[in-house]
C-alpha cells in the first residue's frame, strides 16, 4: 500500500521550474515545467492541444487582399508581396528595422528567411502547425524578427497564443501581389548563383506553371496548363449565393469568357469560392481582360436577382457542385 501512495520523487520532476510567464512546450509525456508535478499533455499542454486542433475557416479574413492571399497560397507558383509591418512590431528585432516580403514559397519550404541585409522573407506556401494558418504565419514572422541575419527560420509547432497576422500586419497597407516566372527572388543576386543554387533554382523554375495576374478584375489569374490554359477567380462572395449566380447565368449561357470557353467548376479554399473556366491555349491573359470584365458586370447583376432558381438553374447549380474540389 505505502507503494501504492508514493509520490513522484523529486529527481524526476523539472529541474527548471516556470512559476510565471510563458511555460515553454515540451514533449508531452514530460513533466510539466510549471513544476505541478503532472505531465504536460495533462496540464499547460492541454492548452497547447486545442491550439492545436482549432480550425479557422478563414484564415486571411480582415487582412487587405483576403482573395489574393488565398490564391498565393493555393494556385499561384511564384510572386511576392511588400508587407507592412504594424506599429511596434518590429521593436524588439535583431539588427535593423527589416522590411518584409511575402513570397509564395522559399527553398527547402522554410518558414520564413532571414537575409544577410536583414530583410525577411516570409513563405505563404508551408505545411500548417495548427489549424489557424494565420497563427502560424504570425509565429514564423515573429520568429524571423529575431533571427540573425543570413539565416532560415527552422519550422517549429505554433506556439499556442502567438499573435495572427491581423495583429502584426497594417490593415490599412495595400496588398500588390507581383507575380514571376521564377523563384529568383530567393536570392539576393540570381545572376551571379552557382553550383547546388543554381541547379535548385533552374529545377523549381522549371516546374512553374506560367500565371499571369489579370488587372482588369481583382483576384484573378490565368495560368498556362499542359493541356489548355484556365482562369481561376477568387471570390469573396459567400458561397451559396456565388453558387445560385453561376447556376442563372450558366442555365442562360451567359457564363462563359467567350468562344472555346467554358465555366467548368470551381475550388473551395480558406472559406472562400474559385470559379474555373477552361479556356483554349491560343488564350492569353491579355485576351482574358475584356471577358473577364463583361462576366463581372453581368454577376453582379445577377447577384442582384432574388428570384428562385428554375428547375434547370438547380441542374446547373447541382452540376457546378458535384465538379466542386475543396483545397483547404
Amino acid at each position: 500500500m505505502a507503494k501504492k501512495a508514493a509520490k513522484k520523487s523529486p529527481q524526476n520532476r523539472p529541474s527548471t521550474v516556470v512559476t510565471s510567464g510563458e511555460i515553454p512546450v515540451v514533449g508531452a509525456r514530460e513533466d510539466c515545467p510549471c513544476g505541478s508535478g503532472r505531465r504536460y499533455k495533462a496540464c499547460h499542454g492541454r492548452e497547447a492541444a486545442h491550439a492545436v486542433q482549432e480550425l479557422v475557416h478563414r484564415p486571411f479574413e480582415g487582412l487587405p487582399g483576403e482573395a489574393d492571399w488565398v490564391a498565393l497560397r493555393e494556385l499561384v507558383p511564384a510572386a511576392t508581396v511588400p508587407l507592412t509591418l504594424a506599429k511596434g512590431v518590429a521593436d524588439g528585432a535583431t539588427g535593423p528595422v527589416p522590411s518584409v516580403t511575402l513570397a509564395t514559397v522559399l527553398p527547402l519550404a522554410w518558414p520564413a528567411l532571414r537575409r544577410p541585409d536583414g530583410s525577411i522573407l516570409l513563405g505563404l506556401q508551408t505545411q500548417s502547425a495548427s489549424g489557424d494558418l494565420s497563427r502560424d504565419l504570425g509565429d514564423a514572422l515573429e520568429l524571423a524578427l529575431t533571427t540573425e541575419p543570413g539565416s532560415p527560420v527552422p519550422a517549429r509547432r505554433t506556439v499556442p497564443g502567438g499573435r495572427r497576422l491581423q495583429e502584426l500586419l497594417d490593415l490599412d497597407a495595400e496588398f500588390a501581389p507581383a507575380v514571376h516566372t521564377g523563384f529568383e527572388f530567393w536570392l539576393e543576386d540570381a545572376e551571379t548563383a552557382t553550383g547546388d543554387v543554381a541547379a535548385s533554382l533552374e529545377r523549381a523554375n522549371a516546374s512553374a506553371i506560367p500565371t499571369e495576374k489579370l488587372s482588369s478584375v481583382p483576384s484573378s489569374y490565368w495560368c498556362a496548363a499542359p493541356d489548355k490554359n484556365h482562369l481561376r477567380w477568387v471570390m469573396t462572395v459567400p458561397e451559396e449565393q456565388l453558387l445560385d449566380a453561376l447556376a442563372k447565368l450558366t442555365a442562360a449561357e451567359q457564363s462563359s469568357l467567350g468562344a472555346d470557353t467554358r465555366l467548368v467548376g470551381s475550388f473551395r479554399a480558406h472559406g472562400l469560392t474559385v470559379p474555373v473556366w477552361d479556356l483554349p491555349q491560343s488564350m492569353t491573359a491579355a485576351d482574358c481582360e475584356a471577358p473577364a470584365a463583361e462576366f463581372a458586370e453581368r454577376l453582379a447583376a445577377t447577384l442582384k436577382d432574388e428570384t428562385p432558381l428554375t428547375a434547370e438553374e438547380r441542374r446547373a447549380r447541382a452540376h457546378l457542385v458535384s465538379r466542386q474540389v475543396t483545397l483547404n
